[in-house]
């Protein structure tokens, strides 16, 4: 069992070795300018000792916590937990501890978890909010700490970003749906924040560059798509399936919303993709163990998990503040069963919509046809 040593002391380490506090703490901190050889004398010697830096005075030397902090709408999202995951990944290697928080799509409570974090004096804090607007955020940039906002961006503010080109993100989804043949695609909406309603963009973009109708009847608006998107989209899905026609073609806000929809349609007696072909978006990582495997958006969670911690750290070692940075991963289109129907060109799309033309009255016997046989002369 590995129990640390809280008696060794820094100093203890460097007198044993013979060189500087301040060489060990450099290796400790993963510092660059650390010779290799060094650098397995001192991990060499921790080992040993079973060595704990103290947290609270190298933060009172450093003059920081060494803490950063996150707050996501869901802590169930597959989604928010993989960008926690490679966030906390890439800044680990620097001596940084994350401290994650949700605020269940309320921005009441988000702001409170806001507040409760800033007391801990972090040394950054990221923010995936729950707002859809801009209300009293910019006052958290008038605090001398660092600010990232991940995958919802808020209008009118101008502060540090990372996450996807969402319009492209849904442009995407609705061409492929209609590169397969559907015509009558219906959307399944996000909350009116800016990845739900750039998606929504994307989705009528696409529809009117390929001049398909944008009809209002397929597009259903669910409030609650994170904690209870599952069931939100099994919903929304009944509804559309009372529509007449009904879709042939579903591109829904995120993949929970897509799973909920596939049961919909599966235990409704229909098939995916021949009678409706489904979408979603954010390629989970469950998304090919599904009753029919789905088609999505790929919004590279980990590149942007990893992107943000990078930004998180440069912003700390900073000396001056700087102009906001915003990273826009592209989105990619992952093709799996749930929209796997025979590609279609424009061309061939538009023959299958003309009507069928009679065929053509023939005045001689066709090749294949028998003659009678000619008898024999005697």
């Amino acid at each position: 069992m590995y129990i640390p040593n809280m008696a060794t002391r820094m100093k203890d380490i460097a007198d044993y070795l013979g060189i500087s506090v301040v060489t060990v703490s450099k290796v400790l901190r993963n510092h660059p300018d650390i010779s290799e050889k060094t650098r397995e004398r001192v991990l060499q010697r921790v080992k040993e000792l079973n060595y704990e830096p103290n947290i609270l005075a190298r933060s009172l030397v450093m003059g920081r916590s060494f803490l950063v902090g996150l707050i996501v709408p869901d802590l169930l999202h597959p989604f928010f937990a993989e960008v926690a995951k490679e966030l906390s990944s890439s800044i680990r290697g620097k001596g940084y501890s994350l401290i994650v928080s949700s605020s269940e799509e309320d921005a009441e409570m988000e702001e409170r978890e806001i507040r409760h974090l800033r007391a801990r004096r972090l040394d950054a804090l990221i923010i995936a909010s729950a707002r859809s607007e801009l209300t009293d955020a910019d006052t958290l940039l008038e605090e001398d700490q660092v600010v990232v906002f991940i995958d919802r961006q808020l209008p009118g503010l101008a502060a540090n970003y990372v996450g996807i080109d969402d319009v492209a993100a849904g442009r995407l989804a609705t061409e492929h749906l209609i590169d397969v043949g559907c015509k009558r695609i219906a959307h399944i909406r996000g909350r009116d924040n800016s990845t739900g309603l750039r998606r929504f963009e994307g989705y009528r973009s696409a529809l009117a560059s390929r001049n398909l109708p944008f009809n209002p009847e397929y597009v259903i608006s669910r409030k609650r798509v994170d904690t209870h998107s599952i069931e939100e989209g099994a919903e929304a899905t009944r509804m559309l399936l009372r529509r007449n026609p009904i879709p042939d073609g579903v591109f829904c806000y995120n993949d929970p919303l897509a799973i909920g929809a596939m049961n919909t349609i599966l235990d409704a007696g229909l098939r995916i993709p021949e009678d409706i072909a489904l979408i979603g978006c954010g390629n989970l990582h469950y998304d090919n163990c599904l009753r029919v495997p789905l088609s999505s958006i790929d919004q590279h969670s980990r590149q942007i998990g990893t992107k943000a911690g990078k930004l998180v750290l440069s912003l700390i070692e900073a000396k001056q503040r700087r102009a906001p940075t915003v990273y826009t991963v592209d989105p990619s289109l992952v093709i799996r069963a749930s929209s796997q129907r025979e590609k279609k060109s424009r061309a061939s799309l538009k023959r299958q919509n003309q009507p069928a033309k009679p065929p053509a009255p023939t005045s001689k016997k066709s090749h294949n046809e028998k003659r009678p046989r000619r008898g024999r002369m005697n």
